[in-house]
């Protein structure tokens, strides 16, 4: 049986998580001087570990790692129902201090909320490796593995080392792991009941609307695209406009057109156009080709992909006015991840208790929280960031938000455990 939460000390927990997060800011948890950057098997990042796993013992915790290198901690023996928390501390190349590892030092908060109070409550902490793709170009690497979203071949083969070209598999093994062992870290959501991942929330809905928190209910699914579009190189100066076949005139009406169909398709709909490739690249030259990318988000999958459908139609149609071609191209598509109902209502009934401004909202992100929802129900909590910055030094968030953060999530979490 569970104790009542009794009443906890907000500025304590604020000045705990800010102590970690200040500690593993430090010149020996990043390879740069001038942002947070960790990724895995690194020095820096096996530090970071080292430094968890030494608070989650100090709480009693039995702490491990996954074949592959994700950390795992509980305070119940294996085999016992358990409720999961967690993010993951790895960074981006230009990181803050904050994307990541204020989720993970929340959670942290959490079991140390339920230690010192006395709760009971059963509870298992995942530091998930590679969330950001830093070391090897893919994104959630450490849950897709655990969800056995991964090949064999693409850990042994195809994913390899931005810096030095070599294999995950490769570098796993080198850093002491058993990758052929990869299949078993399914096994660590075996005893899970639920999942509650805390994230800054890296957009600034949170902060225009004056709320400290928000339940998050969805996590949007997206359509990440090419467009190629084959012109005509020729001079800039000596080819009369008449004459000239442009590629870069259909990406300026495909932008344009991106902007009308995402706002028109609504539902949170939003529609990006992130790298651009011209070739030669010349500033006295007409581009002979342009690649541009499309990353197309939302919530709701008819939305998104319909917008994804409708462009790429509108590029070749818009390259064959002009007597162009074009190609569109699929790169990965993601289907939405609604959360779980229950533990969205158990967020948001701690949340109406604690008296501070919330609201319902969806993430627009990709998180870890996208793999396990397959397999446990799971929900997320976001708290603001400042100016919406992440993925950049200058990220900044609220340690007492997170500490409000890790209370809703202890509440919830106690309800939960005596439904």
């Amino acid at each position: 049986m569970m104790a009542p939460v009794p009443s906890i000390d907000r500025e304590l927990s604020a000045a705990r998580i800010a102590r970690d997060i200040d500690t593993l800011s430090g010149r020996d948890y990043t390879t740069s001087a001038e942002a947070i950057r960790r990724y895995a098997y690194t020095p820096e990042y096996r530090r970071t570990l080292d430094y968890v796993g030494a608070q989650l013992r100090s709480l009693g915790f039995d702490v491990s790692e996954d074949p592959v290198g994700t950390l795992i901690a509980r305070n119940r023996p294996a085999g016992e129902p358990v409720f999961g928390v967690g993010s993951h501390c790895d960074s981006n190349r230009n990181g803050g201090r904050y994307d990541g590892t204020m989720g993970v030092v929340t959670a942290l908060e959490v079991c140390r909320l339920d230690a010192e109070h006395r709760l009971g409550l059963p509870l298992q902490l995942i530091s998930f490796l590679e969330e950001e793709g830093s070391g090897f170009g893919q994104m959630l690497l450490g849950s897709r593995i655990m969800l056995q979203r991964v090949s064999e071949q693409e850990l042994r083969e195809s994913f390899r080392s931005v810096d030095d070209g070599r294999s995950f598999w490769e570098h796993a093994e080198a850093a002491g792991y058993e990758p052929a062992r990869w299949r078993e870290s399914i096994h660590a959501l075996d005893d899970l009941t639920g999942w509650i991942e805390m994230h800054i929330e890296q957009a600034r809905v949170l902060q225009d609307t004056e709320n400290r928190i928000g339940i998050v209910d969805a996590i949007a699914g997206y359509v990440h695209a090419d467009v190629l579009v084959r012109g005509r190189g020729d001079h800039a100066g000596a080819t009369p406009m008449d004459l000239r076949l442009d590629p870069t005139l259909v990406l300026a009406e495909t932008a344009l057109e991106l902007e009308r169909l995402a706002t028109e398709a609504g539902q949170g709909t939003v529609g990006t156009i992130g790298e651009i490739d011209i070739d030669p690249g010349l500033i006295n030259a007409i581009a002979s080709s342009v690649r541009f990318s499309l990353d197309i988000r939302g919530p709701v999958n008819d939305a998104y992909r319909g917008v994804a459908d409708a462009i790429g139609a509108f590029a070749v149609g818009a390259a064959r006015r002009r007597g162009m071609t074009a190609e569109f191209r699929i790169r990965q598509t993601l289907a939405v991840t609604p959360l779980d109902g229950a533990i969205v209502a158990a967020l948001e009934e701690a949340a109406r208790a604690t008296g501070e401004p919330f609201r319902r909202m969806h993430s627009g992100a990709a998180h870890d929280t996208m793999c396990v929802a397959d397999r446990v129900p799971s929900a997320m909590v976001f708290v603001p960031c400042k100016e919406g910055i992440s993925h950049h030094p200058d990220e900044e968030a609220d340690p007492a938000d997170a500490a409000l953060a890790a209370e809703i999530i202890v509440r919830a979490i106690a309800t939960l455990g005596d439904g």
